[in-house]
C-alpha cells in the first residue's frame, strides 16, 4: 500500500498558542485529543448546517434507520448516540415536530415510547449519505490503513480505560 503523503502539521502547542510545554506527553495527547474531536464535529457540522440537522439529530436519525420498522426505545436511542445527552426525550420532542421521527406508546408499558424514523427522515438522510460518507473517509487522506486500524484500536483502549468502573 502506497504511504500516505504527509501534510505540514502544526502541534496542539501550536495552534492553542501556549508558551510552556504540556507538564506529560500524556497530557499533550489529551487535549489533541480533544482538540481533534472539536476540529471534526465542526467539519461534519458544515455539511449538515445545510441540511439544518445538527450532529445529535443526525445521530438520532442513523439510529433510528439502523433499527428498522420496528423503531427503539427512547432511551435505548439515547444509549447508541455517539454523543450522549439527558435530554434524548426533547431532542426527540423537536425531531417529531419537524416530521423526521415519529413515536407510538408502548401498549404493555405507557412509560415506554418507541421512536422510529419516518419517510421524510429517511428522505434527508439520503441525501446526506453521499457528503457525510466523504466526511467519513477523511482519516484515509491522512492516514494509511494500518495506521487507521491501530488508530481505532487506541481510541477503543481508552475508552474502556475511561469507562472501567474500577477507575
Amino acid at each position: 500500500m502506497a504511504a500516505v503523503a504527509a501534510k505540514a502539521t502544526r502541534s496542539v502547542l501550536d495552534e492553542i498558542k501556549q508558551s510552556k510545554p504540556f507538564r506529560s506527553k500524556s497530557q499533550e495527547a489529551y487535549l489533541a485529543l480533544l482538540r481533534t474531536a472539536d476540529d471534526s464535529k465542526r467539519y461534519i457540522g458544515h455539511i449538515l448546517e445545510r441540511a439544518d440537522v445538527t450532529l445529535q439529530q443526525y445521530n438520532v436519525l442513523r439510529i433510528l434507520r439502523g433499527a428498522g420498522a420496528d423503531g427503539l426505545p427512547t432511551l435505548t436511542v439515547g444509549e447508541r448516540m455517539i454523543e450522549r445527552t439527558p435530554g434524548v426525550t426533547r431532542l426527540i420532542d423537536r425531531m417529531e415536530r419537524k416530521g423526521w421521527v415519529e413515536r407510538e406508546r408502548c401498549t404493555e408499558d405507557r412509560r415506554r415510547v418507541w421512536c422510529r424514523i419516518s419517510p421524510v427522515g429517511l428522505a434527508m438522510l439520503a441525501k446526506l449519505d453521499e457528503p457525510v460518507g466523504e466526511v467519513d473517509d477523511v482519516l484515509s487522506g491522512a492516514l494509511d490503513a494500518s495506521e487507521i486500524e491501530r488508530l481505532v484500536e487506541y481510541l477503543d483502549r481508552i475508552r474502556a480505560h475511561m469507562n472501567d468502573p474500577r477507575d
